[in-house]
């Protein structure tokens, strides 16, 4: 006996159901070159939907050709990095990169940026090994080297 083929439903309605979650997957991926990664992500599904069998899977499709493009960005070096930073007017407390200031003055060059990427912007290793030129593991080793001497610094 076959199984029942999902049909592929308009191109329209597939856009709607996974355009939201394909923008995250994106912004997180490429930061500020998320729309346009976004637009060439549509366009090539665009591409291929006709081609389409069925209508199964078509949420790991999507994600497959997101990630090519993101693939395909890195490799032009397009990867911009960005941090959300507020309003400062809309904000009533010091930011908080601002508030590591003090805490990290006298660290070394690298180990100050990772303290301050990792903790100040919420940055994940990979993409402070990014802005650092080196590896998430040294973004990571970094960033806890900083805050040691942090943390030895306030103990005296």
């Amino acid at each position: 006996m076959m199984a029942a083929v999902t049909a592929v439903p308009p191109f329209e309605r597939f856009y709607a159901e996974h355009r939201d979650a394909v923008f995250a997957f994106l912004r997180g991926r490429v930061g500020a070159g998320a729309d346009d990664a976004f637009q060439e992500t549509f366009l090539r599904a665009l591409r291929g939907y006709g081609a389409l069998r069925h209508g199964e899977h078509l949420r790991a499709w999507v994600f497959t050709i997101a990630a090519r493009v993101v693939t395909d960005e890195h490799r032009r070096g397009r990867r911009v990095i960005v941090a959300e930073i507020p309003d400062l007017e809309s904000v009533d407390e010091r930011p908080s990169y601002e508030e590591l200031e003090e805490l990290t003055h006298g660290l070394p060059p690298k180990e100050r940026a990772a303290v301050v990427l990792r903790y100040g912007y919420d940055l994940d290793y990979a993409q402070i090994g990014d802005a650092l030129g080196s590896s998430a593991e040294a973004a990571r080793q970094a960033a806890s080297s900083g805050v040691r001497r942090i943390r030895r610094k306030e103990q005296r």
